[in-house]
């Protein structure tokens, strides 16, 4: 795991409503080349700061956001070739094949068409790959966007809810990528499913009421801790 200052973000507020803030006082940094599980109840707010460090949520204030050392703009250009995001649902680009999806994603990016034919094989995705992404079940079409992901090599990684719709095999082969994908770059990733983070993660982040209020690493990522933490939150 790489050490140094990677991705800081201190003191984000997220709202969609004025005066009805989602996210409050929000801090979390990221290390270069780690894998960090976010986990939190339903409504804790996961979804909102992926989406909002994507770019798609407008309405927020933050004392400072950092990338690799510089104060960055979630809507930079610059930032946005950075990362890549995979959304627990996404039905966009309807009207094109994987196969022109990713070239259009490499173009978008500013990159060469990358090799996706491991990637393919691996998610079992090789009779869908020349299917229009709108007519994809929701697994396939996760698996899509997940293959994308990785053939990309962005440096930022957001997966949110990565196994929702995945079969076994492919759960399986996920993990694998998730866990191979620190040569590359850090993977964020959110889930409900404490499998996924103890098998994959090198620090977990627990987001209760808006906010990072416990974090693992290492010997302390357990199942039956982390359960215990979102049990004593449910009960508050």
């Amino acid at each position: 795991m790489g050490g140094g200052e990677f991705l800081a973000v201190k003191n984000l507020q997220v709202w969609y409503t004025p005066g009805r803030p989602v996210l409050s006082d929000f801090s979390l940094e990221l290390g270069a080349n780690e894998v960090v599980g976010l986990i939190g109840l339903n409504g804790a707010g996961k979804t909102t700061f992926l989406k909002t460090l994507s770019g798609l949520i407008g309405s927020f204030q933050v004392e400072r956001a950092g990338f690799c050392g510089a104060a960055c703009s979630f809507r930079d250009r610059k930032f946005k070739r950075q990362r890549y995001t995979v959304f627990a649902e996404d039905r966009s680009f309807s009207y094109f094949t994987f196969r022109e999806y990713l070239s259009y994603v490499a173009s978008s990016y500013g990159t060469k068409l990358p090799e996706a034919a491991k990637l393919v094989r691996g998610f079992h995705f090789e009779e869908y790959a020349d299917v229009l992404l709108g007519e994809l079940s929701t697994g396939n079409r996760k698996k899509a966007y997940l293959i994308t992901a990785f053939a990309l090599h962005p440096r930022l990684l957001l997966l949110d809810e990565p196994v929702n719709g995945l079969d076994f095999q492919s759960t399986e082969f996920l993990y694998r990528q998730i866990r191979d994908y620190r040569r590359y770059g850090t993977v964020l990733f959110s889930s409900h499913i404490l499998e996924s983070i103890c098998l994959t993660a090198d620090r977990v982040l627990v987001l209760e009421q808006g906010q990072i209020t416990r974090s693992f690493a290492g010997q302390e990522i357990e199942a039956d801790t982390i359960r215990e933490v979102l049990t004593d939150a449910e009960r508050l």
